[in-house]
């Protein structure tokens, strides 16, 4: 008898598992699908050609540092990795509301009970995934050809300017509402912030501090403080440009 049991139980387990394997895989697949169709939206189909220009410009600052410095270390690759970071957040944080309403789906967005968090949120943690895993890439690649790092901690370190930047250019976007008017006002800001880069080159309000650079004759356990303080700066920053842009996208008439 328990052998006749088991052999009627086996069976229904057995399509159990195979339902429940074809639901995962076809929530998978819809997942994917739904990455693809909103990184396509993002950068409006022209994400492979940031990824070239970020890579070129990677590997122009990389030639550079051979050509100049006979020695490296990790603030210099810290340096020559900000640059694409940046160039990788800028377009989608820029242009997205511009996008949206060009492809006329910013009305239908509206519609969405609180879509604001559903899907511009969602997109911006995909954008910055997605910077985090190129930089650890970069950091590899720069492991192998100029100087030993940790490509994580490097990409933890770069996320904290590039996310900043990324965020204070999706909050202007929602007050601005256009992609061009953005960009220049974000271009602007930046010459300014490099201007006073050396004024700030020790403070804790210096955006593109370098962490990994101990200035000459400066004391350890100070500049440790300094970074640690840089980095609430810049964590608070982000989050208070994210809500803000956010709060801004539940004003319809503004943008329709």
């Amino acid at each position: 008898m328990p052998i006749c049991a088991c052999s009627v139980i086996l069976p229904e387990n057995q399509d159990k598992k195979k339902d429940m394997k074809l639901f995962q895989k076809n929530s998978m697949i819809n997942l994917w699908r739904n990455i693809r169709y909103n990184l396509k939206i993002i950068f409006a189909g022209k994400f492979f050609w940031f990824l070239v220009a970020s890579f070129a410009f990677y590997l122009f600052f990389a030639i550079t540092e051979v050509i100049n410095n006979q020695s490296i270390g990790e603030g210099d690759i810290y340096n020559l990795m900000l640059f694409p970071g940046v160039l990788l957040v800028f377009y989608p944080s820029v242009f997205g509301i511009q996008n949206d309403e060009d492809s006329r789906i910013l009305e239908i967005l509206f519609g969405i009970p609180n879509y604001r968090y559903k899907v511009w949120l969602v997109r911006l943690m995909m954008i910055f995934i997605q910077v985090f895993i190129i930089l650890i890439g970069y950091g590899y690649l720069s492991s192998l050809l100029l100087y030993p790092v940790n490509p994580l901690e490097m990409a933890v370190q770069l996320m904290f300017p590039v996310g900043f930047l990324g965020t204070a250019a999706f909050m202007f976007s929602t007050v601005i509402k256009n992609g061009n008017g953005t960009a220049v006002v974000m271009i602007l800001a930046g010459v300014a912030l490099l201007i006073m880069a050396d004024a700030l080159e020790r403070s804790q309000w210096n955006i593109f501090l370098n962490p990994l650079e101990l200035p000459d004759n400066f004391n350890p356990i100070i500049w440790s403080g300094i970074v640690t303080r840089n980095r609430i700066f810049l964590g608070v920053g982000m989050v208070i440009f994210l809500l803000y842009g956010l709060f801004n996208l539940q004003k319809r008439e503004r943008f329709v």
